[in-house]
């Protein structure tokens, strides 16, 4: 199964070309409304506009090979804990072994943004890191399969 935290996530076509190659269900995930599918591998899900429902909802459910979209470190740290496969939606892959300084990081920024000391902007979404992403999930795809 791919859990996807859908409400901003830039690559949602992606993820179901590579679903669908490789024959794995996808989970959408959000608090909003989300374009429905025919497609019987394609499960949405509205939670509550409640703060972290979608990614409560994600962490509870995702166990050993699933695989996690999700740009969310704290939800991140919470599936890497359960087992899953987890990546951002620019192919950066979260895992025991880096999850611990990803969410310091994420932390220090958070601090940095609250004493004014960084303005906190993202860097744009680029070609190449929808590329990346595919290379990802495709790599994770086969993993989870093992």
């Amino acid at each position: 199964m791919i859990y996807v935290d859908a409400d901003a996530c830039p690559v949602k076509a992606e993820i179901l070309k590579v679903a669908e190659r490789h024959g794995i269900e996808v989970t959408l995930v959000a608090n909003s409304g989300l374009r429905p599918s025919r497609d019987p591998m394609v499960h949405n899900v509205i939670v509550s506009a409640g703060f972290d429902a979608a990614d409560n909802w994600i962490a509870e459910r995702a166990h050993e090979g699933d695989i996690v979209v999700t740009a969310d470190v704290p939800l991140a740290v919470r599936c890497v804990a359960a087992g899953a496969l987890v990546t951002g939606p620019s192919g950066r892959v979260f895992d025991k072994g880096n999850i611990g300084m990803a969410s310091a990081m994420r932390d220090l920024g958070q601090h940095l943004r609250e004493t004014g000391e960084s303005k906190g902007y993202n860097a744009a979404f680029t070609p190449r890191d929808r590329s990346t992403f595919l290379e990802t999930l495709d790599r994770l795809a086969r993993q989870s399969k093992k």
